[in-house]
């Protein structure tokens, strides 16, 4: 894991996001990325160079935010970018080939229903990159113990589990699969591929209506420090995310949450 990409929103929730990313890259020896995106407003008459506002002020709210932070030695490489925010951030992590996106997990404080915001969603929906969400003012701690949680045991598309097996090996971690059987499970669902038995300590199946409740009722016995996800063409995060948000009621977690990507 050599790169990581953090791109930032508001303030308050950028300078966490970002000390969390520090603190990760240190252990896990990466270079850091950070872009500050604004978009393009055309506007007649007196305000017409209002993009040049607007980056001044993203530039000003970028120096902010890498002031506001403990840098630990970590290179950071950080930059303002115009365009639209969604697709401007996934051009550039795919350009940048970064091993992990860190986002913050909610972007905007106006509707407290939301665990993940459109910006953050979008991201997950769009990019084939891991990405790591990071609950408002969560600070880092080592990871012991990881819950990884799927509905189906199949895995199609190689290497789908290497971000998760990387910071296994980094941290000596503990992974807890709990593959929840759903009612939508097919046969071939509820088998499991040899690579999740691989990389398992332990493994443990639930019976619930969804992912999402076989984690709630498993969350105290595990305690894990990061919960790991799979989002796949057809299954329970896909259609989370189908409108780049997620609200509280139907997923939420107060940890780091891993999402990898399959092609199921």
């Amino acid at each position: 894991m050599k790169s990581i990409l953090v791109p930032l929103g508001d303030s308050e929730k950028a300078i966490c996001t970002l000390q969390y990313a520090i603190d990760f890259a240190s252990m896990v020896k990466a270079k850091i990325y950070v872009i500050q995106v604004f978009g393009t407003t055309k506007v007649a008459g007196a305000l017409k160079n209002i993009d040049e506002l607007l980056e001044k002020d993203s530039k000003e709210e970028l120096a902010h935010v890498l002031a506001s932070v403990d840098k630990k030695g970590i290179k950071i490489v950080a930059k303002t970018i115009k365009g639209q925010v969604v697709d401007s951030i996934n051009r550039i992590a795919t350009q940048l080939k970064v091993d992990l996106i860190i986002a913050s997990a909610k972007n905007s404080a106006a509707d407290s229903s939301i665990y993940v915001g459109k910006i953050t969603g979008g991201l997950v929906k769009q990019t084939e990159l891991p990405m790591l969400i990071i609950p408002k003012g969560y600070k880092f701690k080592t990871i012991k113990n990881v819950l990884l949680s799927i509905r189906s045991g199949v895995i199609r598309q190689s290497k789908v589990l290497d971000p998760l097996e990387k910071i296994v090996k980094i941290f000596n971690a503990n992974v807890n699969l709990l593959h929840v059987i759903t009612p939508h499970n097919t046969a071939e669902d509820n088998l499991l591929h040899k690579d999740f038995e691989t990389i398992s300590d332990t493994i443990v199946n639930s019976e619930n209506a969804t992912v999402f409740q076989g984690v709630l009722e498993h969350l105290i016995e595990v305690n894990p420090d990061m919960i790991c996800v799979i989002r796949r063409k057809r299954g329970f995060f896909n259609k989370l995310w189908e409108q780049s948000h997620i609200k509280k009621i139907d997923f939420e977690s107060r940890i780091p949450l891993l999402v990898l990507k399959g092609n199921l």
